[in-house]
């Protein structure tokens, strides 16, 4: 098995904010879900891929990802095992990230909040010459 190869990469969207949580040692997971979309020249279909992040990149997923975000997401391909509430054994396969890159333009959302300028400045920029070097120490 040395000469296999788990690994997967997408580009995709995601359908609806992530899922955040914290382990018992606080470590973040980060779960969400992508919409990956493929074209033939008879048929076009769109798959979704759950996607699982832990620790630091699940921080970074849960805090700058959202609906609608495009995400380029590498990682490798695992199934877990687990009992739903009647204990029936059900199966879930999920890409773990191990990188995510934020693709597409930034919104308006998403844009940096304007910082005023010193008063000093503004002032200057208004035609209000203001003398700057009265603080300064020496001449």
């Amino acid at each position: 098995m040395s000469n296999d190869l788990n690994r997967c990469e997408f580009i995709g969207r995601l359908g609806k904010d992530p899922e955040t949580r914290y382990s018992a040692d606080s470590n973040a997971i980060c779960n969400f879900s992508i919409a990956v979309g493929y074209k033939s020249k008879d048929k076009e279909t769109t798959e979704w891929v759950r996607i699982t992040a832990f620790g630091k990149l699940a921080g970074i997923c849960a805090d700058y990802l959202k609906k609608g975000s495009q995400v380029f997401i590498a990682g490798r391909m695992t199934t877990r095992k687990w009992q739903n509430k009647d204990g029936v054994d059900q199966y879930t396969t999920e890409v773990v990230a191990d990188q995510m890159q934020m693709l597409g333009g930034r919104t308006a959302e998403d844009a940096p909040v304007a910082r005023p300028k010193p008063d000093a400045y503004r002032a200057i920029k208004e035609g209000n010459i203001v003398d700057l070097d009265d603080d300064v120490p020496f001449n």
